[in-house]
């Protein structure tokens, strides 16, 4: 929908503002909001419960997307800003990561670290003062306004020094109120978006494991595996443990730190370089010295298992035209024997809903969650002939790259979705567009 402009604008003397209708004001943040109103005293009671948010625990994009239960003995000695209903958190530290988040019905013990300001509304509407803080235009000016380069800061009353436009109070809870119907349904569209991507990849993970468990060919006959989760399989194909089909035994990979960026040296993989497409993310690279990254470098169709913490049981498939990389200690690396097992049809298996099932049982076996090279050494393939492997690795690919490409188009759909969310929000906010003129 196009939405009219107001009738008459004047100039606002701020640079990222540019005009605003002729009616609004524009001050001062600190005019209309208090900035860390409420801490913690060294005094608290030591078993007093609280929920913890640091800087880790807020998205961009998402807000708060991780509370950490706590007593005030246990908890770090930053976690002391109290945070109410109406209020919104913004880092102070380590600003490029754009950490805001506005807070609306929190628990009573939510707990801000004082690596964030907790703006908190006076003379301005909660609904759109929470809005204003979110807009790219005010994002920005914060980043610009912070010092230091590796880890960029701003003093809380500098923020309150930002210019923010002001309408008439009723309009600012009508402007609000409109934006909370216009981005709730903007939002139940990514949801929905969102949820076609997960029933996409329930069938790519479907076609997978149905796939590298029957064949090709449908009129098969059909044996036991011997294997609970794998089920029968082609009466002429084995059931292998991964040890066997391998060139050397599995590796774990330089228990090193990630220190250099300089692309002439090999790239240094972590787990956490890899996004959920299985690529490596640039924005992460990291690298080695020759001499310590030698031992570890990979070579084509080498497959990378993670085997602990969140990510265990994530894999990684080389190629070489990623460039030459080493991989972290935390990996342990299998490299295949050609001659009997093709990497891609490997690499599938790892994407299967039976694989996940056994990193699941093991982890039940598990204190920690770790899976050993010794582990995945046992785990068992069902494992037909190089040439039928190569088939399969083949039709899976020109099938899982079909549906890839849907999922893309989907997530295409969703930034928009995400892009026009914010435009509308900014433009309503900084009176470009007059919704009350509808």
């Amino acid at each position: 929908m196009k939405y009219p402009a107001y009738p008459k604008y004047k100039k606002s003397g701020v640079e990222w503002l540019g005009d605003v209708p002729e009616h609004w004001e524009v001050k001062r943040l600190k005019y209309q909001v208090s900035i860390n109103d409420e801490t913690y005293p060294e005094t608290t009671d030591p078993d007093f419960e609280l929920v913890y948010v640091d800087i880790s625990s807020v998205d961009a994009v998402k807000g708060i997307i991780n509370k950490e239960p706590m007593t005030f003995d246990n908890a770090p000695s930053r976690a002391r800003r109290i945070v109410r209903d109406g209020d919104t958190i913004i880092s102070t530290v380590r600003t490029y990561l754009k950490a805001i988040a506005p807070i609306e019905k929190p628990e009573n013990n939510l707990t801000a670290s004082t690596g964030f300001a907790v703006v908190r509304p006076r003379s301005i509407d909660k609904k759109f003062l929470s809005k204003i803080l979110i807009v790219p235009y005010f994002v920005e000016e914060i980043v610009s306004r912070s010092v230091g380069v590796s880890y960029p800061a701003i003093n809380a009353s500098e923020i309150g020094l930002i210019q923010v436009p002001l309408p008439p109070l009723s309009e600012q809870q009508a402007l609000a109120d409109f934006l909370d119907r216009e981005t709730g349904r903007i939002d139940e569209l990514i949801g929905k978006k969102q949820k076609l991507i997960e029933l996409l990849k329930e069938k790519r993970t479907a076609l997978i494991s149905r796939i590298v468990t029957k064949g090709l060919n449908p009129k098969v006959k059909m044996k036991p595996s011997g294997v609970d989760w794998l089920g029968d399989v082609p009466e002429h194909w084995e059931i292998k443990r991964l040890k066997y089909i391998l060139q050397e035994p599995l590796k774990y990979g330089a228990n090193e730190a990630a220190e250099l960026d300089d692309p002439e040296l090999p790239r240094f993989v972590r787990i956490t370089d890899v996004d959920e497409s299985g690529n490596l993310r640039d924005e992460t690279f990291r690298s080695l010295p020759e001499e310590i990254a030698k031992p570890f470098l990979l070579d084509e169709g080498d497959l990378l298992f993670a085997r602990s913490g969140a990510t265990v049981g994530k894999t990684f498939f080389y190629r070489k035209t990623w460039g030459r990389a080493a991989y972290a200690g935390y990996l342990i690396r299998a490299r295949l024997k050609k001659s009997i097992a093709y990497p891609d049809y490997i690499n599938f298996i790892t994407k299967s809903s039976f694989y996940s099932q056994w990193i699941s049982s093991i982890l039940i076996q598990a204190t920690i969650q770790n899976v050993s090279a010794e582990k995945y050494a046992s785990y068992m393939i069902p494992f037909p002939s190089i040439q039928e492997q190569q088939a399969i690795a083949e039709f899976l690919d020109r099938e899982t790259a079909k549906i890839d490409i849907l999922i893309m188009k989907v997530e295409t759909i969703i930034e928009k979705l995400k892009e026009y969310r914010t435009a509308l929000i900014s433009a309503a906010v900084t009176g470009k567009i007059n919704i009350l003129g509808t």
